[in-house]
């Protein structure tokens, strides 16, 4: 690359605060080698106050977008020149694409990330069969919930530790989504297809979840949007006790793609390579 001025090669990244977690380097960074594509994809972090500012900045930079996470996924709908309606209706954007004009973008890839990492590791998955259970109501379920209806999931079943949270994204979804309260959620598992945790039980440094899968089918599909470990405790019990699971490090690889696409012009393929080199990052 010397020799070679930054604006002339297509760049890209991941914002955050803080952001020095994130995997996405990693990810897009393998894809960019891969396929021996010229172009950057790095970690940046703004504070909130000089976010918006700097944000816009990046065009100039020769940017040709970036991932959002934390704290900022709600913040960039607020000034956004055009927003996609999967992320107007999540209410939420992990996926900014620059205009030729500097114009911003947003999308979010989260839900068709979620969904596509349940068609390729559990290709007999019929999320349109029977309802879903979705535990947890934050940022990430919207998403989730979102992408089940998306899928024809005929209703979405959501278990809150905090019931107000949960009720509010059912009146946000309308009829389909019904609150049910955290500790009847096992029970609630009886005739899912889909069972899904979003909360962050069960993370590294994180208390454990205590649930028992009882009261699930057999063909229920269960998964975990945590990766870190990559068998949840959750996972765990619910592959003890006979059912199929989905880690939850596919849903960060497939939500990568279209942004990927857009920035880089190629349409990268979510492997076992893939996996492996972002699990050692």
């Amino acid at each position: 690359m010397s020799g070679m001025s930054k604006v002339s090669i297509p760049r890209a990244g991941v914002i955050g605060f803080p952001i020095k977690h994130s995997k996405s380097p990693a990810l897009h960074s393998h894809w960019l080698k891969r396929y021996g594509l010229p172009g950057e994809y790095v970690a940046l972090e703004f504070p909130p106050e000089k976010f918006e500012e700097s944000l816009r900045r990046l065009p100039r930079k020769g940017f040709k977008g970036v991932n959002i996470t934390i704290p900022y996924k709600e913040v960039v709908l607020g000034f956004a020149d055009s927003i996609t309606d999967r992320a107007a209706l999540i209410g939420a954007a992990n996926t900014i694409h620059f205009h030729a004009d500097g114009r911003i973008g947003a999308d979010n890839t989260d839900g068709y990330g979620f969904i596509q990492n349940l068609r390729q590791n559990a290709p007999d998955w019929a999320p349109s069969s029977k309802p879903a259970l979705v535990l947890g109501a934050g940022g990430a379920s919207r998403a989730i919930v979102w992408a089940l209806l998306n899928e024809g999931a005929p209703s979405v079943r959501v278990a809150n530790r905090t019931k107000i949270r949960a009720e509010k994204l059912a009146s946000h979804f309308g009829a389909k989504v019904e609150v049910v309260d955290w500790d009847r959620a096992s029970e609630a598992m009886e005739g899912a297809s889909t069972i899904v945790n979003t909360t962050s039980l069960g993370m590294e440094g994180q208390p454990e979840f205590r649930i028992d899968f009882d009261a699930a089918d057999r063909d229920t599909l269960v998964t975990d949007i945590v990766y870190a470990p990559l068998m949840t405790p959750f996972l765990k019990k619910a592959a003890e006790q006979g059912l199929n699971t989905v880690d939850g490090l596919g849903m960060l690889l497939h939500q990568a793609v279209p942004g990927f696409e857009s920035w880089f012009g190629r349409t990268p393929e979510v492997d076992e390579d893939l996996r492996q080199a972002v699990l050692k990052a």
